[in-house]
């Protein structure tokens, strides 16, 4: 199965530059580390557009980058994964977003830092000169590194157009800019931190049991489905029908960053394609897998097949 060309997602957020540090044993402060380091492009909305296109669904990018040789790679290796980039919006005001993380010796983030000022150029007033493309898509997915306006003009143009919108946190400060947005939210896939805050109600990613309160307490505050991403731990889900707790599937971690974006995209790819809701978090799994052992944001060669070929295993 591929996506239909009917069902066109638009996906609204940031795109970036990832250079991400693998320590080589512990971590020393005051002195230069021995790492594995590597760059390749990010931003979680364009990791969720490139993820979609490599799994043949139709798919429009609305971003914002810098004109500089970075925002040029940037949409030249997106567009080249099958993402239309040609909305895209580049900007002499600030630099391409630019994303550095650091990963433990088992390749998960300790810490971030991220340079995301051109996300200021991504306005109210550019998505409604966009509007056209909300008339001919089928879903809208937006991550929360949107300025409260250009979040409320989102929502606006979705509501107008009729569109489920699907959404990301993205980190635990962001998370807050949905929350008058839950009962507008077709999915919402947060993290353990992100679900914590947006539920105000921290918990360790470890207890199960208390992901699945949470995230019925967001399908009550008005989300129609939620995933509570726990990392090595696994998904919990929610619907008005179902819940559910999937452990993670065995896999090597080579990288951790963008395991969260393909899991997104993949429920996504699975809710706009009618897929059951079991079978979507078993599917955002299964990307979520694929891309832990990719040294890298986003597997060059994802598939469907792929993603049901790893849950075979």
């Amino acid at each position: 199965m591929s996506g239909s060309s009917e069902n066109r997602i638009v996906v609204i957020g940031a795109s970036a530059l990832d250079v991400v540090g693998r320590v080589e044993g512990e971590v020393r402060s005051g002195t230069s580390n021995p790492a594995r380091i590597r760059a390749s492009f990010g931003g979680v909305a364009r990791n969720v557009a490139e993820n979609l296109a490599r799994l043949g669904q139709p798919v429009s990018l609305l971003s914002v980058v810098g004109k500089d040789r970075i925002g040029e790679d940037v949409l030249a290796h997106t567009r080249q994964a099958g993402v239309d980039v040609t909305r895209v919006y580049a900007t002499d005001k600030y630099p391409t977003g630019f994303y550095m993380g650091v990963l433990d010796e088992d390749g998960y983030r300790q810490f971030a830092f991220d340079d995301m000022r051109v996300m200021q150029e991504l306005t109210d007033a550019y998505l409604f000169y966009h509007a056209d493309l909300f008339e001919q898509a089928e879903m809208v997915f937006v991550d929360a590194n949107l300025a409260p306006s250009a979040l409320a003009a989102v929502f606006d143009l979705a509501k107008k157009h009729h569109l489920p919108v699907c959404a990301d946190p993205t980190s635990a400060p962001l998370a807050l800019r949905l929350l008058p947005y839950l009962r507008q939210l077709k999915m919402i896939t947060p993290n353990s931190v992100e679900a914590g805050v947006l539920a105000g109600q921290p918990f360790e990613p470890a207890d199960s049991l208390a992901a699945i309160e949470i995230a019925r307490y967001l399908v009550n505050q008005g989300v129609e489905t939620v995933f509570v991403t726990l990392a090595e731990f696994g998904v919990c889900y929610a619907s008005s029908e179902t819940t559910g707790h999937l452990p993670a599937l065995r896999t090597t971690v080579v990288d951790s960053t963008g395991a969260g974006d393909a899991l997104t995209a993949a429920v996504m790819f699975a809710l706009v394609n009618e897929i059951e809701l079991d079978d979507a978090a078993r599917l955002g799994l299964s990307a979520a897998a694929l891309t832990l052992r990719y040294p890298g944001t986003v597997l060059p060669d994802l598939t469907l097949e792929k993603l049901y070929d790893e849950l075979a295993l």
